[in-house]
């Protein structure tokens, strides 16, 4: 069996300069549209991202908000009823020290 080989011979004209450059700044510009096409994409996507927690946060903290309000306002009236308490307290307590030093004094 014989095996016809042609030969293909590469001549310069097959790698012109212009063909070339055309062909670098052709891969240069996919490359660039390619990479500002992801930045955009991700910056919708992060800024997407951004909103979505910012609605989180703020429902978090109004419901953080009111659980707080109440739990102060139950610390408040605990605060006033021991004041209350403490002062009746002293109170009793001012008019027996008033009593005993009568006692003693007078």
């Amino acid at each position: 069996m014989t095996v016809l080989r042609r030969r293909v011979s590469v001549v310069p004209e097959c790698y012109s300069p212009i063909a070339m450059e055309a062909a670098t700044w052709t891969a240069i510009g996919l490359l660039a549209a390619t990479s500002l096409g992801s930045l955009f994409y991700l910056g919708s996507r992060i800024d997407a991202l951004g909103a979505r927690l910012d609605a989180r946060m703020d429902a978090q903290g109004a419901e953080l908000g009111t659980r707080i309000d109440a739990l102060a306002s139950r610390l408040d009236a605990r605060i006033d009823a021991q004041g209350a308490e403490l002062g009746s307290r002293i109170d009793a307590l001012t008019v027996k020290m008033e009593d005993h030093l009568r006692r003693h004094a007078g």
